[in-house]
């Protein structure tokens, strides 16, 4: 615990400083020159710290780059999806949610709940499996293709009867829901729960998330899926606009 302190420390430092040496770091932190080497090794390697080579100063690297804009796109995408989920569930009753990648699953970061949906469970902040649920399957469709392929080969766990276990099938799912614009799932993840979701674009068209409605079977009807699918469609593709994407 005491290096992960000492290393965020460190950024904290090259953060308030724009950038250091390896002395200054070491006074910083209060420890010896070659422990401060090591963080900072550490650190460089995972891209977090860069090193200019002209002046051997330390200063952030590209990776806390990639790491804030990974959180700048849930916080804005979740900000942004307020009122557009908002308006979805007061129309069609049921529950939306915005869910994004995070490793091999979807993660829910936004939830608005329709007057039918009252009792319904909360899913905000659950990570659900990418092979048996609507959301999981458009980010899961969206990815690039040896990304895709990797999380195919894996073993596909079973939570119904009806979840898809079979790489073959679930793949030309997946090509089916990059061409039709929505994914569902029907029973797959829990009996009698139905859902739908559509892709969520950033400003350069990468898929950011995923825009879901759901329900139970008895209300959200097998021959009602694609009807929901395609309103489920248009919300994503406002948000999408708000998202910066079409300009």
């Amino acid at each position: 615990m005491q290096s992960v302190d000492r290393a965020v420390s460190v950024l904290e430092i090259l953060a308030r400083l724009g950038e250091a040496g390896v002395t200054e770091i070491a006074d910083e932190l209060e420890v010896h020159k070659s422990t401060a080497f090591r963080l900072l090794g550490v650190l460089e390697n995972r891209g977090l710290v860069s090193q200019a080579q002209d002046r051997g100063k330390y200063f952030l690297g590209a990776g806390v780059l990639r790491l804030a804009g990974a959180a700048a796109v849930r916080l804005d995408i979740s900000q942004e999806g307020v009122p557009v989920c908002r308006e979805l569930a007061d129309e069609l009753g049921e529950t939306v949610n915005i869910a994004v990648l995070d490793d091999n699953a979807a993660v829910n970061i936004m939830q608005a709940r329709g007057s039918a949906s009252v009792t319904a469970q909360n899913w905000l902040g659950r990570r659900t499996p990418l092979h048996a649920t609507s959301s999981g399957k458009v980010l899961l469709a969206h990815l690039p293709m040896t990304l895709r392929e990797g999380l195919l080969a894996r073993a596909l766990p079973r939570f119904t009867e009806h979840t898809v276990t079979s790489a073959g099938m679930l793949r030309a799912e997946l090509d089916a829901t990059c061409a039709q614009g929505f994914a569902i799932a029907a029973e797959e993840l829990e009996l009698g729960l139905h859902a739908v979701a559509a892709p969520v674009r950033a400003h350069d068209g990468r898929v950011i998330g995923a825009l879901s409605v759901s329900g139970p079977a008895y209300r959200l009807e097998r021959d009602r899926l694609p009807e929901l699918a395609a309103r489920t469609v248009v919300a994503a593709n406002e948000l999408s606009r708000r998202m910066g994407y079409g300009f």
